[in-house]
């Protein structure tokens, strides 16, 4: 009986010394100790990065804006020629770009500030032609107008909103920005058959500096080190004699310090 008590007591103490040893556990279901939880992906810091796009372009110039033109084209003998007014012009091509930022994160919500640049080949074009008589065989008189607005360059200043799941980061943003358009103008006139007179015709360019606005969606992928790509999706506006509206698709790649 004594060997049994004995016995006792030594597991009992054994018991105590192995609980004293072992980490407080967490009670909820679920949960689990410090330093067992799931790493959370860290987007906080500066960052940097290269782009490249794929865009069309929208443009609405009015369809009297080649009128200062037209009026210094003028048939032999008084009159006007049949000039039609020009509709809206569109275009789509690459571009390729720049961006640098910073992000600020708390737990998986991440907000941060990106300076964003992108050169592109968008040159939209429209054109129309006049004739005189009109739907008359023979035609005696033809006046075409054309414009070409280029928009070539655009930075804008973001604000990024993001939530990190895993090692993806899903966000959206918006911004305004600065770029350069420049317009390119043309018309041209056949007088009538019996004049013998060349075809007449003059132009004009004029490069400006435009503003506007931009949002989108998008999502960075944390690779690994520091090493990110990007896929996003870019809607801007240009506000400006000639208001135009770019959709473009972007993909990236950049790294995080």
């Amino acid at each position: 009986m004594r060997r049994l008590l004995l016995a006792a007591m030594i597991f009992g103490a054994a018991q105590s010394a192995y609980a004293a040893d072992m980490p407080d556990l967490p009670m909820l279901r679920g949960t689990l100790p410090d330093g067992l939880s799931t790493v959370r992906t860290v987007w906080q810091g500066y960052y940097v990065g290269g782009q490249a796009s794929y865009g069309s372009v929208t443009s609405k110039p009015s369809p009297t804006l080649n009128s200062d033109l037209q009026g210094t084209v003028l048939p032999v003998g008084g009159g006007t020629y049949p000039w039609q007014p020009l509709g809206s012009a569109s275009a789509s091509d690459t571009g390729w770009g720049a961006f640098f930022g910073y992000n600020s994160q708390w737990d998986d919500v991440v907000i941060g500030l990106e300076g964003n640049y992108i050169h592109s080949g968008l040159n939209a074009f429209t054109s129309s032609t006049g004739y005189f008589p009109a739907g008359g065989v023979p035609t005696t008189m033809t006046a075409t107008s054309n414009a070409t607005i280029r928009s070539t360059d655009f930075g804008s200043a973001r604000l990024r909103a993001g939530y990190v799941i895993g090692s993806f980061l899903p966000y959206m943003f918006g911004g305004v920005g600065m770029g350069s358009q420049t317009v390119d103008r043309s018309v041209s006139a056949t007088p009538l058959p019996y004049v013998a007179l060349p075809t007449l015709q003059t132009s004009a360019t004029k490069t400006s500096l435009v503003y506007g606005y931009s949002a989108g969606v998008g999502v960075d992928v944390m690779l690994m080190a520091g090493l990110f790509l990007r896929a996003e999706y870019e809607y801007q506006r240009v506000t400006s004699k000639i208001e135009s509206t770019v959709n473009s698709a972007r993909v990236g790649v950049g790294y995080k310090f």
